[in-house]
């Protein structure tokens, strides 16, 4: 058991107990102090996103630089239904991107990138998202979650000298994670490495599945287990050169959408890997994986915001042009109303991602756990939403390839490839069910640290009294706290037709803490199986940040005086409350969050006929 785990698992079974020890074991186990996860405990601290930051003059202008390159190449020299009817990526693609530098937008100077800050990256996401899913997957996976980014964090400077440049100047790299029987439970993983006789070395054996870039790399990280005694589920990350001898591209998988990803089994026979390739501590592979992803996962909203983008340029057009029953459809309310979702999500994704990209910016140790992971869980979720509202706007044309429209002479939008190549961003770097349960666990933190020892049946009694005792100080003071109609610590000079949407964040995210509580003194550690009622519980503080996110970004617009999105947010924060709600009603009904799952154990034990 880690000395800093807080969850009793004396009455899990072995493999739940190795799951959990290994993710608790591999948490930043820094206590929770951003925005987001303040909303779980009832405190919305605005201060935290007013004044919405700002991109400098100078880091935009660089931004810019490239992002206008970036622009003009993707226009003129690639054509994404192609890349999607063929399944392949051009060589001419590979070498104008490399020669661009798009291989090491946030790669330093110093190691031969670009050394473009997280914003500029986001930008260049939202730019590729509204292009090309591919390309977009293809650079993202090669510095978001590949060698750069765990290279720039926990890389030696050896390591850095030796590898950073080669990406820079348009090598490809891939994460190797998932194996056939491991998804997000590395417990299970196993691909192994053995430390030689020799001490110099480590034997690597085994199989990754899904490995994205993995047909074009010349590098990969690869997680493998270095089982001790003492650990017998750790794991390491490891740089592996693909041209090494035992390393074999198995078979290319074929996916849905994204028909150009380079993605495939790979499979490692006796791989020799020298000490040096470890990347960041033996035993420590999982701390990179998630660390990583951390930052990662930003990717996935910024390109998300751009095909939402292209998604509303879309169907304003079509909605301006086409007429029923004797006007433009866009007259229609039902038709009003996805145009209006589509904007709302959009500018909702893009002010998470705008934020969050500047908390990295500003503080490269920042803790952005809980908010990266709500960009990811909205921004995905929305996206679909919004591609599969364009299809339904424009009908048979929205589900006729881009192609077909072509010959026909009609527009021809992509819409029918969108849909596909959106679909995965939802299972991408961790699916919207585990990203909930990230968020819960991490939500839950501030309560375990309290009160988690009083019911540690592994603990002596007098320690669990003294624990009970602390908790039952702190709560006393905290959860009448939570009732009081102590009014919000508004932004000075806020707008006051926004001032009224902070103020229902505010009370939204007291009475969330007060049903948090009331959970968690109801169910005790049963609690963690109840995973509707913590996912219904992340929703609505996901959707507090976002609207907060939104709200402080129109504020800073509207001090600029810049055109400002009120009808958006008045739009977005209505809907936010109605959604809310739902959620609230979800979180209380007990009785259907029982019987379905009672319904679906009685069908795998019996299907239906």
């Amino acid at each position: 058991m880690p000395d800093n785990a807080l969850i009793d698992t004396s009455n899990m079974s072995e493999g739940q107990r190795a799951a959990l020890e290994m993710a608790e074991d591999s948490r930043d186990t820094r206590e929770i102090s951003g925005f987001a996860g303040a909303l779980f405990m009832g405190q919305a601290d605005f201060s935290r996103l007013f004044p919405f930051p700002q991109q400098s003059q100078k880091d935009k202008e660089a931004g810019d630089a490239f992002l206008s390159k970036l622009a003009q190449f993707l226009e003129q020299h690639t054509d994404p239904d192609a890349i999607d009817r063929d399944g392949e990526i051009p060589d001419s693609v590979f070498q104008g991107l490399a020669d661009l530098g798009a291989f090491g937008i946030k790669i330093p100077k110093p190691y031969g990138g670009l050394g473009l800050s997280q914003s500029n990256y986001s930008r260049a996401a939202k730019l590729l998202g509204a292009h090309c899913g591919n390309l977009t997957a293809l650079l993202s996976a090669h510095q978001s979650i590949g060698m750069p980014q765990p290279l720039i964090v926990f890389g030696t400077e050896e390591q850095k000298q030796k590898f950073l440049p080669y990406f820079a100047n348009g090598q490809v790299s891939a994460f190797a994670l998932t194996e056939q029987n491991v998804g997000s439970d590395p417990a299970k993983m196993s691909t192994e490495a053995t430390l030689d006789q020799d001490g110099e070395h480590y034997t690597l054996n085994g199989e990754k599945l899904w490995c994205t870039n993995g047909l074009k790399a010349s590098h990969i990280v690869v997680m493998a287990k270095t089982a001790t005694p003492e650990k017998p589920y750790a794991s390491t990350a490891f740089i592996v050169d693909t041209s090494w001898e035992g390393v074999e591209i198995v078979t290319r998988c074929h996916f849905m959408g994204l028909r150009a990803l380079y993605n495939g089994v790979v499979r490692f026979t006796n791989v020799k890997i020298p000490k040096d390739h470890v990347v960041h501590q033996v035993g420590k592979g999982l701390k990179v994986a998630l660390t990583t992803l951390n930052t990662g996962r930003l990717t996935l909203p910024a390109a998300c915001s751009g095909a939402m983008q292209c998604c509303l340029d879309i169907s304003l057009r079509w909605a301006r042009e086409r007429e029923q029953w004797g006007s433009n459809i866009g007259k229609h309310a039902a038709i009003a109303q996805k145009i209006a979702d589509i904007r709302a999500d959009q500018f909702a994704t893009e002010s998470m991602v705008q934020y969050v990209s500047a908390l990295v910016d500003n503080d490269k140790k920042a803790d952005i756990r809980i908010e990266a992971a709500m960009a990811k869980l909205w921004g995905t979720e929305a996206a679909w939403r919004s591609v599969d509202q364009t299809m339904q706007l424009k009908g048979g044309r929205g589900y006729e390839t881009a192609d077909s429209l072509k010959n026909r002479g009609e527009t021809p939008d992509p819409i029918e490839r969108m849909l596909r190549d959106c679909r995965i961003n939802t299972i991408f770097e961790g699916s919207s069910e585990i990203m909930k349960l990230f968020i819960a666990r991490e939500a839950l933190d501030p309560h375990l640290r309290r009160g988690a020892a009083a019911i540690d049946s592994r603990l002596p009694m007098s320690q669990r009294a003294i624990a009970a005792a602390k908790a039952g100080t702190f709560y006393s003071l905290w959860y009448p706290a939570r009732w009081l109609p102590i009014p919000a610590n508004l932004p000075k000079n806020i707008s006051p037709a926004l001032a009224q949407h902070l103020n229902t964040v505010h009370k939204t995210s007291q009475k969330l803490a007060r049903c948090m509580f009331h959970a968690m003194a109801l169910n005790g550690p049963a609690l963690e199986k109840r995973q509707i009622l913590l996912g219904a519980f992340v929703d609505i503080a996901t959707e507090l940040f976002a609207m907060t996110c939104a709200i402080a970004r129109t504020q800073a617009l509207i001090d600029q005086d810049a055109k400002h999105p009120l009808h958006t947010i008045h739009y977005l924060c209505a809907r936010s409350k109605k959604t809310i709600k739902q959620h609230f009603l979800t979180a209380k009904d007990s009785v259907a969050e029982t019987s379905g799952y009672k319904l679906a154990q009685e069908l795998l034990k019996h299907p239906a006929p």
